[in-house]
């Protein structure tokens, strides 16, 4: 019996932060479970994965194979019902991103397993196994309670902390069986900027409130200061001001950043179903009926083009 944590690259093959969680939220379970942790990773990897270890993995399996250094969902699912059969996992991991709510699904019918996607805590297991999960695009919260021998858990991104401590992973070689996938990839965009959407723990959006792209000046800038991805709403992304990848909402990218300022964004139902997991909402709009503000921790009513310079002149002057 083990905990086995799908462990997600991209595609330059660098381990992914959502992956970090994971790994430190599957050796808790582990511990509360009086078992090892283990990973898996497919194709190629950029970094050392022995030191993965300090966050709780004991041993990875490594399938280090050329046809999975682009991801191919039903591909990843039969090699990762490989390895899982051969450890014995009895609780799967997997980070609730676009590579994860692709996999585990296929993988919970494939093992019979039951899922929980979406979770946002450590199970419960004083009495079964039940776990935390969010609902209603983050309105709510369920907990369901998991029955099924092989268990999978997809935890949200930045719903766990990241827990590093000391040790080091044993990196093995997983022998299982691949087959070549139907996707063929013919070309990989990728996106710009600093950081990526996904993996920030700041990030700064803005709306139609800022007029039109010769004005995004001013946010990149503060982003760049806090070192914050950025993103914008969906007229913005329709209008082509910047591009769909920076999308966040309903219908774009959800996320959930420890800091998330929303600027000129009046807060239409669809954009806070994709950000009100972000820990802390910050609202700079001059119409203080916007709705934004009742889901806002802070809010500064006033002109944008008046309140981002002087915000970015004082993060400048705090960080020295």
């Amino acid at each position: 019996m083990s905990v086995l944590i799908f462990i997600d690259t991209a595609e330059d093959g660098h381990v992914k932060k959502a992956s970090l969680e994971a790994i430190s939220y599957g050796a808790k379970i582990a511990e509360q479970l009086d078992t090892v942790a283990e990973g898996v990773v497919l194709g190629k990897v950029t970094g050392d994965l022995p030191s993965l270890g300090k966050y709780g993995v004991k041993k990875i399996h490594h399938v280090n194979n050329d046809a999975l250094d682009h991801f191919d969902a039903q591909v990843d699912t039969k090699v990762i019902a490989q390895v899982a059969q051969q450890t014995g996992a009895k609780v799967i991991v997997f980070s609730n991103n676009v590579d994860g709510k692709a996999i585990a699904p296929r993988l919970s019918a494939r093992l019979k397993a039951g899922l929980v996607s979406g979770a946002v805590a450590l199970p419960d297991t004083s009495n079964g196994f039940t776990v935390k999960k969010n609902v209603f695009s983050g309105k709510a919260f369920a907990n369901i309670t998991v029955n099924t021998d092989i268990k999978i858990i997809a935890l949200n991104p930045n719903a766990y902390q990241v827990v590093a401590g000391e040790g080091t992973a044993e990196v093995v070689t997983a022998n299982v069986a691949t087959e070549p996938g139907r996707v063929k990839v013919t070309h990989v965009t990728k996106s710009s900027g600093e950081v990526p959407l996904t993996e920030a723990e700041i990030v700064v959006s803005a709306g139609r409130g800022l007029k039109g792209p010769e004005n995004w000046g001013m946010v990149e800038e503060l982003a760049k200061t806090l070192h914050a991805a950025t993103a914008c709403s969906r007229p913005v992304a329709d209008a082509h001001w910047r591009p769909h990848n920076e999308h966040v909402g309903q219908t774009g990218i959800a996320i959930a950043p420890n800091l998330y300022i929303a600027i000129g964004i009046s807060g239409a139902i669809q954009h806070l179903a994709g950000v009100n997991r972000s820990k802390v909402i910050v609202v700079i709009n001059k119409d203080p009926e916007a709705p934004f503000f009742k889901a806002a921790d802070y809010g500064i009513v006033g002109d944008a083009f008046e309140i981002i310079p002087k915000f970015t002149a004082a993060v400048k002057q705090l960080k020295g």
